[in-house]
């Protein structure tokens, strides 16, 4: 599943939010911000499985 993710730099550390949930997170570089995103989504995912539904439907939905 592809996801969509957008990343900005706030004074020190970098900023990852995906775009379809708003889960966000952060770390000192891009790769780290990255990868705490990441397992972010995995628990919010888990937490709220309706949420995935809705990610496959746009990730369904950007392939037309």
């Amino acid at each position: 599943m592809r996801v969509r993710v957008v990343v900005w730099r706030e004074e020190d550390m970098y900023v990852a939010r995906e775009v379809g949930t708003g889960v966000t997170s952060q770390g000192k570089t891009v790769e780290e911000a990255i990868e705490n995103l990441r397992e972010a989504l995995e628990l919010y995912l888990e937490e709220v499985p309706e949420a995935l539904e809705k990610l496959e439907q746009l990730d369904r939905g950007s392939n037309r």
